[in-house]
């Protein structure tokens, strides 16, 4: 019999803390099943919250991860918990993006990867932040993130 391949994990299939700050979360990931077939996968988050370093507000985002696996897919488990790790996490909207992208490409090494965040207005201005790893591999269908702009009343 083979070695169970997701002995690893220590938070899927039971109560696991919720992390009080993103460092202190764990990404935890598992082989792909399918390593030689190109394909994509993708993560919506359209209720991620986090606060603004000076003020303390909250600040709102729809999240859209998109990325082709390399040998590691991420748990996604432990993808939630770290995103909901940022509750209570001072950071502009640019280091969130940015730093979610960059701590999964660090975790999980993919061909590509792109993250869009699309951020709801504090004083009247959307800030929409998008982050990726560079150009989209050939012959992968990468669908568009359609996250429409912010359009307020108009």
């Amino acid at each position: 019999m083979s070695e169970n391949i997701y002995a690893n994990l220590t938070q899927l299939g039971g109560a696991t803390v919720q992390p009080r700050t993103p460092e202190e979360a764990v990404l935890e990931r598992v082989p792909n099943p399918n390593p030689g077939d190109p394909y994509c996968v993708r993560f919506t988050a359209p209720e991620f919250t986090s606060l603004c370093p000076i003020t303390g507000q909250p600040d709102f985002a729809h999240l859209v991860i998109d990325y082709v696996p390399g040998d590691w897919l991420v748990e996604s488990k432990s993808l939630k918990l770290y995103l909901t790790s940022f509750r209570n996490h001072g950071a502009f909207h640019e280091a969130c993006t940015v730093g979610i992208g960059k701590r999964l490409v660090d975790e999980l090494a993919p061909v590509w990867l792109r993250i869009g965040g699309y951020w709801y207005p504090r004083g009247g201005i959307p800030i929409d932040v998008f982050f990726q790893t560079g150009e989209p591999p050939k012959g992968v269908w990468i669908p568009s993130q359609d996250v429409p702009t912010y359009r307020g009343r108009g």
